[in-house]
């Protein structure tokens, strides 16, 4: 996952719970449709047997067509897997932690909420990018949010790629297109019976 270029660039998030084998080949179309820079397991279970079998057939998907795989939040299983890094979800917390025991070459990304201090924090840590959101309010949590100007802000000041996710739909990637480095998109899509159909018309709103 390198920096990004002029336009974003497509991270897919996996649902929390899927049936492996027919979401791998979900998987496959979606990249096909659209190339993405990362693919992230992102799955609720902590069982390490179910995200290891996860992740080895998702990864076939992905290394076949080039694409980098983290996991969310499993630094040692990242590790033990061989995966090209992790992603963290408190903000820069542990970001120190999984630079040391991944090494220098691995993928350390952090998600940071809307919060430009811990943002930076990561960055300053060594987070190879840093995610910021939801990107609009949303009944499911507190109704905090990412705001626009964090992302135009950091587009200026700051060399860390970042990520927009969350309550994304086409009026936020238009809005944002031009002030991110890349967009995180899962549930916007996996909810739909063609997610593929659901990316492209999202993705046509890049450009």
């Amino acid at each position: 996952m390198s920096d990004a270029p002029e336009q974003p660039q497509l991270y897919l998030i996996t649902p929390p719970q899927i049936e492996l084998e027919s979401f791998a080949q979900t998987l496959a179309r979606v990249l096909d449709e659209v190339p993405a820079a990362c693919v992230r397991l992102a799955l609720a279970t902590r069982d390490e047997d179910t995200l290891s079998r996860a992740a080895d057939t998702l990864r076939a998907e992905t290394d076949a067509r080039d694409v980098a795989f983290v996991i969310a939040d499993h630094t040692l299983l990242a590790e033990r897997l061989g995966l090209d890094g992790v992603h963290l979800s408190d903000a820069a917390r542990s970001v120190r932690h999984a630079r040391k025991t991944l090494g220098d070459d691995a993928i350390v990304g952090s998600f940071c909420a809307g919060s430009r201090h811990d943002g930076m924090s990561a960055g300053e840590a060594g987070a190879d990018y840093v995610a910021f959101g939801p990107v609009q309010a949303s009944a499911l949590d507190d109704g905090s949010y990412a705001e626009l100007d964090l992302f135009e802000w950091w587009s200026q000041v700051i060399e860390v790629p970042c990520v927009a996710e969350g309550q994304l739909d086409a009026t936020m990637i238009r809005k944002l297109a031009p002030v991110t480095d890349f967009f995180g998109i899962g549930e916007e899509i996996w909810r739909h019976d063609d997610p593929v159909a659901a990316l492209r018309g999202l993705w046509s709103e890049i450009g």
